[in-house]
């Protein structure tokens, strides 16, 4: 759980620009895979660590942030759970998902705020973001199916 906090930190810190607006990848939907709902706590420890660390996030956030990215990592431990569907599927949908949907909790968080529809727009961006999840998220568990399967199994 160490490890997979240390790594989502490390991969949220690399950022890049998208339209105008700072992205980076936060790999939830690996992080689900590989620690199932135990992908809460380590996930936490990393918000934590870029709240305190690097002013990302921040403190007064750190609840709904745990919260939405939390349900990323959930979603993609159950799209992981599929076993009907080929691995390399269930692999890119989980990064897929679990990417999107806590930036579709955002937006519907800042509207439901009166913040405005706008965040729609940055939501809509950053699908692109997570077709890039997607992919890395197929490389990471073919990586694992040869270097460690035993982690691949369903938490």
């Amino acid at each position: 759980m160490g490890l997979a906090a240390a790594a989502t930190f490390v991969v949220s810190t690399i950022q890049f620009p998208l339209m105008g607006m700072p992205a980076h990848l936060a790999m939830l939907g690996l992080l689900g895979i590989l620690l199932g709902r135990r992908a809460f706590p380590a996930l936490f420890a990393s918000l934590l660590f870029q709240a305190l660390l690097l002013q990302h996030g921040g403190l007064v956030s750190l609840g709904v942030n745990a919260l939405n990215m939390g349900s990323g990592t959930l979603v993609g431990a159950g799209i992981w759970r599929l076993r009907a569907v080929p691995s390399g599927v269930r692999a890119a949908l989980a990064g897929f998902c679990g990417s999107l949907l806590p930036v579709l909790l955002l937006a519907w968080e800042f509207e439901a705020a009166n913040y405005g529809r706008g965040f729609y727009a940055v939501a809509a961006a950053l699908a692109s973001v997570a077709v890039v999840e997607g992919l890395v998220t197929v490389l990471a568990v073919r990586f694992f199916r040869r270097a460690r399967p035993d982690l691949l199994a369903v938490a």
